[in-house]
Formats: C-alpha cells, structure tokens, sequence
C-alpha cells in the first residue's frame, strides 16, 4: 500500500505540501466568513433612525416634531398632507405626518420603504402622539407588492446576481490558460445579459414580487451583472487571489449587507450609509425599488453607478492584458 505522498504508480513526482498554500486559503476563509456574520448580524443588533426623512404638514407641528425626534428624523415642513404625500410617491420622504384634529394625528407612509425604515417612522410617530395625548392613523400609500410581503425579494434578487457573477469571473480568472481573454469578457457579457433577463423574469412575471416594469428590471440587474463580473475579473488580473477575495469582501459581504435591502439605510451606521449607494449592491436595489414603487424617481444615479463599476473593471482587465504583453517572456502575466 502507498502513503498520500508516496509517487503514483506512472512514475510522476509526488505532490509536496506547501504550508503557505494551504494556510493562506484557511486564513482567507476565517475573514471572509467573520466578515459576513459581523456585518449582517451586527448591523441587525439594534438599527437606530438617523436623518430618516419625514414631511411634517404645518409649522407647529414640523417644530414640535423637530424638537420630539431631534436627529432621528430629517424633518421637511410642507404646506399640506397632500404635498407630504407628494415627497412619499416619488421616494423623497419615508412618512408625511399631519394632523386632522387637535388629538388626531395622520401618518402616510411607504411600506415599499422597507419594514425598518415605515416601521421606525411609525414608532416614532406614536411616540410624539402619546407625549401629545394625541392617536395616530396610519395609511400605507405606497405598499408592498402583494408577494413580497417581507420585502425582501430585491434583496434576494440582488444577492443571487451578485453571487453568480462572481462564480463566473472566479472560474473565468483560474481558466486563464485554456480561454483566451475575449471570449472570457464574451462570456461575462453575454451571462450578465442572461441572468438579467432570466432574473427580472422570475422575480418580476413569474413570481410578481418585483414591480419595476420588466425592460428596466432587466436592465438594472444586468448591469449588476455585468458591474459585479467585471469587478472581479479586474481585481483577480491584477491582485490574483487576494483579489478574488478582495471581491468577495466588497461585493457579496459589505456591498450586500449595507445595501438598504434588509435594513433601510437611514437605520445604518455612518459608515454604512457612506459607502451603501455607491457598490454596486446598494446601487441596484436603489434601481429596482425606485422603478417598482417610486415611479422611477432617483434612478440615474445608480444605473450610472453601476455601469461605471462594469466600465472600470473592464478598463482594468484590458490594461492588465496590455501591460503583461510589454514584459519579457520570462515573467508571463495571467490577466
């Protein structure tokens, strides 16, 4: 009987362990993994409002309001409930608070908003009425679609595109050797291409927990696509696996956990809020939420977001080919 490390029976050389092969991958692996819980069950410990926008009907009530929440809420006076509700619609406030009578406070808000961002202005809402001697009715005037009742199905969406992509550009990255380059930036375009349309398909016609019309749905998602490969394929050309493992850390981990898809993003920290909008995550559930529920209010800034990620990895890998074609033939590169 042979040994693991005795040579196989077609004379080849044995495979010799190397420590530092083995031990980077593990070490890699503690982080990424640490990172992911960190993050999601941190930033789920105890979400507090920060500047969550809310149109307040009237001066009186904006100042008693202003002084009830202090920097909770983000607090824009507006001349009447129907200019609050306004803001609501096209996604520039969460809630328009008015009030009816001397004891009746209204609250219209958007549960497309998110269960923690509607959920913290309704609390917050019943907090002033009850220091008022007040009661609060509340209206859901942008609600859910029908079955996405957690709202969570762009999160779910943007994570599974998010995760695909970067499988492929993985494998593409390590594949180097037997794909030449531009049939591996074909096939990131083409799959980025194809997962769109078969995502906004299932999520938007088949299942109907997406709203946002179907070619604009697509759209998004395949610039998600095409924004998450292209990364990964740059930081893998330039940095090899501490690339690929750069991409894992700011794509599927920080880019999905901060963003805005399962805690609203004016319940994030500091941190999260700065950097949330501007991955490529962030950006396309910003998208796919505005079409679906603000009647496309806000959109161009994440759709140009997107397609900047997918520009810039697409510049990367293309200078990393030409700088590897200038070097001596000795020191071969693998973009």
């Amino acid at each position: 009987m042979t040994s693991p490390s005795d040579p196989p029976t077609g004379g080849a050389s044995p495979v010799v362990t190397q420590r530092r092969a083995w031990t980077t991958l593990v070490i890699t692996g503690l982080i990424i993994g640490t990172a992911f819980i960190a993050l999601y069950v941190g930033l789920q410990r105890s979400p507090q409002p920060s500047q969550l926008p809310i149109a307040v009907a009237s001066t009186q009530l904006a100042n008693t309001a202003q002084a009830g929440f202090g920097n909770a809420v983000a607090v824009t006076e507006v001349a009447s409930i129907a200019d609050g509700e306004a803001m609501v619609r096209h996604g520039d406030a969460v809630a328009v608070l008015g009030a009816t009578s001397p004891t009746t406070l209204t609250l219209d808000y958007a549960g497309a908003s998110g269960f923690s961002e509607s959920g913290a202005a309704r609390q917050l809402a019943a907090g002033l009425a009850q220091k008022a001697g007040a009661t609060v009715q509340e209206n859901d005037i942008v609600p859910l679609a029908t079955y996405d009742s957690r709202g969570l199905s762009a999160f779910y969406v943007v994570f599974g595109v998010t995760l695909s992509s970067f499988v492929l550009a993985q494998g593409l990255t390590a594949a180097t050797a037997k794909v030449r380059l531009r049939h591996r930036l074909y096939a990131m375009g083409g799959f980025a291409v194809l997962i769109g349309v078969i995502a906004a398909t299932v999520a938007g016609p088949v299942y109907g927990s997406l709203t946002a019309p179907f070619p604009l749905l697509a759209l998004s998602l395949t610039l998600l696509s095409a924004a998450s490969a292209f990364t990964t394929k740059a930081l893998g050309a330039w940095l090899g696996p501490a690339g690929i493992a750069l991409a894992v850390l700011t794509l599927t981990t920080i880019g999905n956990a901060t963003s805005g898809a399962t805690i609203g993003v004016d319940l994030l920290p500091e941190w999260a809020q700065a950097v949330s909008g501007k991955l490529p995550p962030g950006a396309a559930v910003r998208a796919v939420n505005n079409f679906g529920y603000f009647d496309g209010a806000h959109t161009v800034a994440p759709l140009v977001i997107l397609a900047a990620w997918f520009l810039a990895g697409l510049g990367f890998v293309l200078l990393r080919q030409r700088t590897a074609q200038r070097r001596p033939l000795t020191a071969p590169a693998t973009p």
